[in-house]
């Protein structure tokens, strides 16, 4: 077990029936870090997530929790662990008041005064009903119970998906500022590639069930490149670099590369890529274009 790691699974799986909704996924999550997790719809996501906190039992391999089991050792571990679904599950006919007092009661660390003084700051009344609130609001109140646990390990599930764009970036905005003055381990589930990219530092993208990448976002950015030149057999470039994907026309072939390395054959041009592409190439969606960036350089000998 990696003393750094707040989240750490080795070859996790989980088999509903005779599918898998989580296959050999191995990663590990450090402490502090703020990281993405991406992938598109029956990805895993959820699954993970719900691996992490217990909800459910493994099929195959190891998942541990600030260096925990999240099931052998849930009494160790959960109250260390905050977490937000996609649905901001609240008992609509509470009010305000009403689910801070029930939060208060199932959480030993809870901390009133920060729950209190984040509510009055967000500007909603005690004594509104829950139902009553917008959208974004109850994404609020969801991440103030969550945080007024004052967890370790933060996991945020979709948190943001039905919000609109004002409320998205005041969810990520007061996530941002809790994390700016604590040393809390954030983990974030979302589609929305460009507001993680704002607020995370990490990255892990899974497809299919499987983990297809896990670094630091600007690893990521910096090892991706992509390559134009006259039309050739990918299989040179593969046996030095990984080719993430492809596309030829009869005179060009165009190839996304995890580089080791310099890419030192001079008939190449590369173009600098961003996140958003990168992702978008792992999960298999759209074509690649060498117009992504204007700043193309041309390759020099490496």
């Amino acid at each position: 077990m990696n003393d750094l790691a707040a989240l750490q699974t080795r070859e996790l799986g989980k088999r509903y029936g005779s599918k898998w909704a989580l296959r050999d996924c191995t990663l590990d999550i450090p402490a502090g870090s703020v990281t993405a997790l991406v992938g598109p719809n029956g990805a895993g996501k959820t699954t993970l997530l719900q691996l992490a906190i217990g909800l459910t039992k493994p099929t195959a391999g190891d998942v541990h929790v600030l260096g925990r089991s999240p099931r052998d050792e849930a009494a160790s571990v959960l109250p260390r662990v905050g977490f937000v679904a996609q649905d901001h599950p609240l008992h609509r006919s509470f009010s305000v008041a009403d689910t801070l007092t029930l939060g208060r009661k199932l959480n030993p660390t809870w901390d009133q005064e920060f729950a209190l003084r984040r509510i009055e700051r967000l500007g909603l009344p005690l004594s509104q009903k829950v139902g009553q609130l917008s959208g974004g609001q109850q994404a609020q109140v969801a991440l103030t119970l969550a945080l007024a646990k004052r967890p370790d390990l933060l996991l945020l599930d979709e948190p943001v998906a039905a919000l609109d764009p004002l409320a998205r970036r005041e969810f990520l905005n007061a996530l941002m500022e809790v994390v700016s003055e604590t040393e809390l381990t954030v983990v974030l589930s979302s589609h929305i590639v460009t507001d993680l990219e704002r607020v995370c530092d990490h990255i892990v993208i899974l497809s299919q069930g499987r983990t297809q990448l896990v670094d630091t976002i600007d690893d990521v950015v910096a090892s991706h490149r992509l390559l134009t030149g006259p039309r050739t057999d990918p299989d040179t470039v593969a046996r030095v670099h990984q080719v993430i994907r492809e596309s030829h026309t009869e005179r060009q072939t165009t190839l996304l590369v995890r580089a080791n390395g310099h890419v030192y054959d001079s008939c190449w041009q590369i173009h600098e890529v961003d996140l958003e592409e990168i992702v978008l190439a792992y999960l298999g969606y759209g074509g690649i274009s060498p117009g992504m960036r204007n700043d193309t350089r041309e390759a020099v000998a490496g």
